[in-house]
């Protein structure tokens, strides 16, 4: 979705009293701890709103060597089709806080790999009446993870 249709679109879904839910990541390749986490942040409201970093932003935010694996329009497209998700947007910059500001959501959420005083975003929602949560991760479910146990298993061969 288009940043502009997006902002639309929240504002329709507030406008009807529903509140929006807004988080943000690479989703590389797809795990448990990704649809867990993701249906922990859909349950904090009536709407989910997926940040995700493109190719650029993701290379920039060193994940490892090759990143992203899964190309943004595929992860896009792969997010999308989660029943708890309701719109994905792409973001180029290196943080969020653009976005966050242009959708304003109700609740802004992030995986337990940040505490509540170090999520972008966190001062601007709060200022206007949100809600910021930590979500803990699903324990040994990480893509690094994935990928480490992929070329264990395969030893770099296919």
């Amino acid at each position: 979705m288009a940043w502009e249709m997006a902002r639309r679109t929240v504002q329709d879904v507030q406008r009807q009293g529903r509140k929006v839910v807004f988080t943000n990541g690479c989703f590389d390749l797809l795990h448990v701890g990704h649809v867990r986490y993701l249906q922990a942040a859909r349950a904090l409201g009536d709407f989910l709103v997926v940040g995700l970093n493109d190719d650029a932003s993701v290379r920039r935010l060193d994940k490892g060597p090759g990143r992203p694996l899964t190309p943004q329009e595929e992860r896009a497209e792969i997010l999308a089709a989660l029943a708890c998700v309701d719109a994905v947007v792409n973001f180029g910059q290196d943080t969020p806080l653009e976005l966050i500001l242009t959708l304003r959501p109700d609740v802004l959420v992030k995986g337990g790999d940040y505490t509540p005083e170090g999520i972008v975003g966190r001062p601007e929602v709060l200022s206007w009446g949100g809600e910021v949560h930590v979500i803990p991760f699903v324990p040994g479910r990480s893509t690094r993870g994935l990928i480490a146990r992929i070329l264990s298993v395969y030893g770099g061969k296919l």
